[in-house]
C-alpha cells in the first residue's frame, strides 16, 4: 500500500469514528431537559439544540392563570399555545441570561416524561375551587 493510501485510510477512519460520537451523542447523550431564561423574562423548558443553530427542541413555558389562586402558575407545551407553532425555537444566544440543565429525578423532568402533552391522566380530575359561603349577620 502506497504511503498516500495509508494517509487516506488513516483520514477515512478519523472521519467514521467521529460521525460515529455525533451520532452516539446525538441518541444517547443530549435528551436532558434545560431551563433557558431570557433577557425578555420569557423562561422556557426543553431539550437544547446546539448545531446546527441554538434554540431549544420539545419546548414547555410557564403560563400564568392569575383567576386560579391555588395554582396561578402552570407548565404548558409550547405546540399547544393558541398560534400553535412548531417544536423548535430558534434562540440569539445574545438574549440568553442563562441556562441550567435540569435533574432527570426533578419533578418537572417527571412530568414531561410521564405526561408530555401536559394533559390530566384517565381517571383524574382537577378538584373544584373551594366555594365561601356567604356570612349572615345576625
Amino acid at each position: 500500500m502506497s504511503k498516500i493510501n495509508k494517509i487516506l485510510l488513516i483520514v477515512v477512519i478519523v472521519l467514521i469514528l467521529a460521525l460515529a460520537g455525533v451520532f452516539a451523542w446525538k441518541w444517547w447523550g443530549a435528551s436532558s431537559y434545560y431551563a433557558v431564561y431570557l433577557r425578555t423574562g420569557d423562561l422556557y423548558f426543553g431539550q437544547l439544540v446546539r448545531f446546527p443553530s441554538f434554540g431549544l427542541k420539545n419546548i414547555y413555558t410557564i403560563q400564568v392563570n392569575s383567576q386560579n389562586q391555588q395554582n396561578p402558575l402552570s407548565i404548558q407545551k409550547f405546540t399547544n399555545i393558541f398560534w400553535s407553532p412548531t417544536d423548535f425555537m430558534k434562540i440569539n444566544r445574545e438574549q440568553v441570561v442563562w441556562t441550567t440543565r435540569l435533574n432527570d429525578t426533578g419533578q418537572l423532568v417527571q412530568l414531561i416524561k410521564t405526561n408530555p402533552d401536559l394533559v390530566p391522566p384517565a381517571g383524574t380530575q382537577q378538584a373544584p375551587p373551594a366555594t365561601q359561603e356567604p356570612s349572615t349577620n345576625k
